[in-house]
């Protein structure tokens, strides 16, 4: 069966996730780390691509871009991924793929869920039990957003600026939000949009986005079908 292109939409936020090769890990230390946040400035602005926000884990990482074209977040990630891949294999002298096949990606919904996948992406490393505070992960957008750091690679969507009317407001409002947590099912929500490729929003946005692009962007339920009477 033919792979389903992903859906990619200029001025809508998409998470992304690209994971390691059979969960290896795609870096070895922050000089790899480094590299990889260098190349993500270089190409998302080469590409015309807004990081809104990141987490680079040791196997994985997420992201959420706004492209301005249809074009601009498969050319970034393409070349992200090739270019990392090349310096990644001759410093480590290794050589082969690194990736676990293409990259995910969803679309989200910006009103109702966009600082919710922020939050999501800042709580990786939680979740992970590698830091009991995001704050204490240096390799996230998340430092940037309660002002500890200033991080060239982010330009924040115009609904973080609707957290305050100061910088300092915004900053403290959004580290209640990430002290918060996203629910269960927020969670569970943004792991299964970025894995079937679909959207998170609201029904009436999956809709639209449905009747606009004519594809699926809910996943099915597993199983058979239930025959009909």
């Amino acid at each position: 069966m033919a792979r389903q292109p992903r859906l990619t939409l200029p001025g809508l936020p998409h998470h992304v996730l690209a994971r390691g090769n059979n969960r290896q890990a795609i870096v070895r230390d922050d000089a790899d780390r480094e590299a990889w946040l260098q190349m993500l400035w270089e190409e998302s602005r080469r590409c015309h691509v807004a990081v809104h926000a990141y987490v680079l884990m040791d196997n994985h990482f997420h992201l959420l871009l706004t492209p301005e074209t249809e074009t601009g977040l498969p050319q970034m990630m393409q070349a992200l991924g090739r270019r990392y891949v090349r310096r990644f294999n001759d410093r480590h002298g290794r050589s082969g793929t690194l990736w676990e096949g293409r990259y995910r990606s969803s679309l989200v919904q910006t009103e109702r869920y966009l600082l919710a996948c922020m939050v999501y992406l800042d709580l990786n490393p939680v979740r992970a039990g590698m830091v009991a505070d995001p704050a204490a992960h240096p390799w996230s957008s998340h430092r940037h957003y309660i002002g500890t750091v200033r991080d060239r690679c982010i330009t924040p969507h115009a609904v973080v600026w609707g957290l305050g009317n100061t910088p300092f407001a915004r900053e403290a409002a959004y580290a209640e939000l990430v002290a918060a947590g996203v629910s269960a099912g927020q969670r569970d929500g943004f792991t299964r949009g970025v894995l079937s490729g679909g959207a998170v929003g609201s029904e009436a946005f999956v809709a639209q986005l449905g009747e606009q692009t004519e594809r699926r962007l809910q996943p099915g339920r597993r199983g058979r079908p239930r025959k009909t009477a």
